[in-house]
């Protein structure tokens, strides 16, 4: 496990030579790409999207090292130590409070801790930085699905296919949430 996660902040700190315009130039290409993308080609746009994200913007050492964080924090996830998680997305942000991607995992963190409320704030944060972040957005129709509104729920996921078509969890989602409404409303 340490040799993969070794693996991980490597690769991350390669991809983390790319300036911040350079970046936002690509994911403005990248998001072109999305919305006429199908399956396979989609899901390697989406890939190199998240590489963009998980990524710190700044090439210099602090991003680096914000880089690193981030993958450990990811790790984690990955084993359930949410309150370490927590803690390192929390030192993130504090340090860099303009990177989206830090936001958006702590709201992950807060989603499987039940921390709905918390969650959403979070997800807030990650759409003023990046409005097109389809995971934020979908997480939000998570995070408002656990709060029983289910029209909130439905309009993140319909902004999701708006962004990233082809992503399957709005095709999903939409109809059992509208399912949802029905039945409520009877």
């Amino acid at each position: 496990m340490k040799k993969f996660a070794k693996i991980i902040i490597l690769s991350l700190i390669i991809f983390s030579n790319v300036s911040a315009e350079s970046n936002d130039s690509e994911l403005n290409n990248l998001f072109k790409q999305l919305k006429k993308s199908e399956n396979i080609k989609a899901i390697e746009i989406e890939n190199k999207i998240w590489k963009i994200w998980m990524t710190h913007p700044s090439d210099d050492r602090r991003g680096y090292r914000l880089t690193e964080l981030l993958a450990q924090g990811s790790l984690f996830i990955n084993r359930r130590e949410l309150s370490k998680a927590y803690g390192v997305f929390s030192q993130i942000i504090l340090e860099d409070p303009k990177w989206a991607e830090a936001w958006n995992k702590r709201a992950t963190v807060l989603y499987m801790l039940g921390r709905y409320e918390q969650s959403q704030n979070d997800i807030n944060e990650v759409l003023k930085l990046e409005k097109r972040h389809f995971g934020a957005l979908s997480g939000q129709g998570l995070v408002q699905t656990k709060l029983k509104n289910y029209k909130k729920a439905i309009e993140s996921y319909e902004a999701v296919q708006k962004i990233h078509p082809s992503m399957q969890t709005p095709k999903v989602m939409i109809p059992r949430l509208k399912k949802l409404i029905e039945e409520q409303s009877i």
